[in-house]
C-alpha cells in the first residue's frame, strides 16, 4: 500500500500528545474518567478537536456518541477553537440586572459576531457565562481571564483596543 499501512496513516493523524494519551490510560478504569480526560484535553488545546474526541472514545472504550454527548451537554466544553482573545460576559443575576445584555449586544455590533463564535480574523471569541464571582463590579466581563468591571457599552471599544493585535 502506497504511503504506509492503514494503521501507520491513522497514527500520523492522531492529535493527542503522548502525555494526554498516558493521562487517558491512567484514568480509563476510574469513575468520572470521561469528564476528567476531556478537561485535560481542553486544557491542552483550548477546546476539544473532533479527532481528539474520537481518540478519547477509543482510549476509554466508550462510544464516540457518548463522548460527543458529554461535550455538547456541558457548556464548559468547546468543539470550536476559541479566538486568541477570549471574552466572557457574566450573565449572573447582578450583572444581568445591571446591563450585561447590553454589553453582549454592543460586542456583537463591534465585532460583527454573535455569542459562541469567533471573529473571522480569529482575534476574539465571545461567550456568556453564568457567574464570574465579581458581583460588586457588575456588570463584568473578562478577556483572557482579566476582569473588567462597572462597564457600560461605551467602555467596550477601549477594552477591545487593549487586546487587538497585542
Amino acid at each position: 500500500m502506497e504511503g504506509g499501512s492503514v494503521s501507520e496513516k491513522q497514527e500520523t493523524e492522531r492529535v493527542l500528545t503522548p502525555e494526554l494519551r498516558g493521562y487517558a490510560e491512567e484514568w480509563a478504569e476510574r469513575p468520572g474518567s470521561l469528564i476528567m480526560v476531556l478537561h485535560k484535553v481542553q486544557e491542552h488545546f483550548g477546546y476539544i478537536p473532533r479527532q481528539a474526541a474520537f481518540e478519547v472514545a477509543e482510549l476509554l472504550s466508550v462510544p464516540p456518541a457518548r463522548v460527543f454527548g458529554v461535550i455538547t451537554f456541558y457548556h464548559l466544553f468547546k468543539l470550536q477553537e476559541p479566538g486568541r482573545n477570549r471574552i466572557a460576559v457574566c450573565m449572573g443575576t447582578a450583572c444581568y440586572l445591571k446591563g450585561a445584555e447590553d454589553l453582549i449586544t454592543e460586542l456583537e455590533q463591534l465585532l460583527g459576531v454573535g455569542l459562541n463564535t469567533v471573529t473571522p480574523d480569529g482575534e476574539f471569541s465571545v461567550e456568556a457565562v453564568r457567574c464570574i464571582g465579581c458581583c460588586g463590579l457588575a456588570p463584568v466581563l473578562t478577556v483572557n481571564g482579566h476582569v473588567h468591571g462597572n462597564l457600560t457599552p461605551e467602555d467596550l471599544p477601549d477594552i477591545l483596543a487593549q487586546y487587538r493585535g497585542a
